[in-house]
């Protein structure tokens, strides 16, 4: 079920012991992507572990920390490292971080991934922007009594990643030059990397990437009525019929090679936001 409204102001009035921010834009740092900490002007570091409620990530790479500062002009919070059904944790585990950044001020939420590529024309250290998902985790966030003061019971789906950051991403990409896939990613629980019959399946249903995480966050956030824009890293190409073993490093290699080109493009996005 939904996380208790308790246990989302018990974290928020904790953070706010802490600090002052009142976030407009949240961001969500995946799988070998926390490199964009480094432009952030940096003003509170909280452990994941310190937070109550919190999970605490299990994942190489994942560090485990929110960061409150100043990125682009704007006041964001970024989490440095997410949880993953995988790892154990329910859905409503999963997306709690979501819940408290809505309830800190967020109302933009910026989430970034790392994702095997189906499509034939991608290529790996390919930035992919998100346009829409599908969800086969076998579960989802909302599941349970709906408490009305997060969302309504029956969120509508139909725009589940913005059009107009989407747009604005595009234009941002384009203004430096750097190459962007448009496409849809599919979430799979993992975490073993799927079979040659798995990815062509997925790559019928009309997938073009596939990953571990992302879709309960922004379900969630959807919920919540926060507008999203996520990004994939294509890590590696998971064609069918020339399949290659992929090892986790080479994963982690591929994300953080590629991750200046997302995060100049993460920090483009930020700084033409409208000022809230």
């Amino acid at each position: 079920m939904i996380p208790p409204r308790k246990y989302i102001d018990d974290a928020v009035a904790f953070l706010r012991t802490k600090t002052a921010a009142a976030p407009s834009v949240g961001i969500i740092l995946g799988t070998g992507l926390g490199g964009l900490v480094k432009d952030i002007a940096i003003e509170t570091v909280i452990d994941y572990a310190d937070i109550p409620h919190f999970p605490l990530s299990t994942v190489e790479s994942h560090h485990g920390k929110l960061i409150f500062g100043r990125l682009g002009g704007k006041d964001i919070v970024a989490m440095q490292g997410r949880f993953h059904y995988y790892e154990g944790y329910t859905m409503q585990q999963v997306t709690f971080p979501v819940r408290v950044m809505k309830f800190l001020g967020v109302h933009t939420l910026l989430v970034s991934n790392a994702a095997g590529g189906m499509n034939p024309q991608f290529r790996k250290g390919s930035v992919m922007i998100i346009t829409d998902h599908i969800n086969l985790l076998g579960d989802n966030p909302l599941i349970g009594a709906n408490d009305d003061t997060l969302g309504p019971r029956f969120p509508d789906m139909s725009e589940p990643y913005s059009k107009k950051l989407i747009a604005l991403a595009e234009e941002v990409a384009l203004d430096l030059k750097i190459r962007v896939e448009r496409g849809v990613f599919v979430a799979v629980p993992g975490p073993n990397l799927e079979t040659r019959a798995e990815y062509r399946f997925l790559r019928l249903i009309g997938a073009d990437v596939v990953g571990m995480s992302t879709v309960p966050e922004n379900i969630v956030a959807n919920h919540m009525g926060l507008s999203v824009l996520g990004f994939s890293i294509i890590t590696d190409e998971c064609f069918p019929d020339a399949l290659q073993p992929a090892s986790v490093e080479e994963i982690i290699a591929v994300a953080g090679s590629t991750e200046p080109k997302l995060t100049a493009i993460m920090k483009g996005v930020v700084e033409r936001l409208p000022v809230s």
